[in-house]
């Protein structure tokens, strides 16, 4: 299955002083990317209010590997590392690569669903536990902990 992609231009205003990406936009183009992929399979920021219903990260981890700067492009992708059996949590790893083909930065998020009112994780809703196993596998996936389980 080919990777979900989305395509950014970089703004002035998301560079720093020394004119390249700061980074925070890295964060936010692997963010976009992610929803947009979840907005495309039929979960949309209003239908996620209307379960209650939002992701969270739990941990993020980025390493920043060449410089983009304004004006240019970065193109985001991302796959699976992990997903619990109940869909509850989740680890992905967005790659984002300079129109060359070189890879500018690698960022691991883990998250997982929380309810809005109880505020807990939560199994996900079937489609959208489908949705998120329709996300390719790294070849170094991993079951996670279920809901409960002792285990991060």
């Amino acid at each position: 299955m080919d990777r979900y992609t989305q395509t950014f231009t970089v703004r002035w205003g998301d560079c720093d002083m020394n004119g390249h990406v700061r980074n925070t936009m890295y964060s936010e183009y692997a963010i976009e990317t992610r929803m947009a992929y979840l907005t495309a399979n039929g979960f949309s920021y209003e239908h996620f209010g209307e379960l209650h219903l939002g992701p969270v990260l739990l941990r993020e981890e980025i390493d920043y590997l060449r410089e983009i700067r304004a004006g240019e492009t970065v193109t985001v992708d991302f796959v699976q590392l992990g997903l619990s059996p109940e869909g509850a949590k989740w680890k992905l790893r967005h790659d984002l690569w300079k129109p060359n083909g070189k890879q500018a930065a690698s960022i691991i998020v883990a998250g997982g669903w929380m309810d809005l009112h109880t505020r807990k994780l939560v199994p996900a809703p079937a489609a959208l536990a489908e949705a998120m196993r329709r996300v390719p596998r790294d070849p170094a996936f991993e079951v996670l902990p279920a809901l409960g389980s002792s285990r991060r």
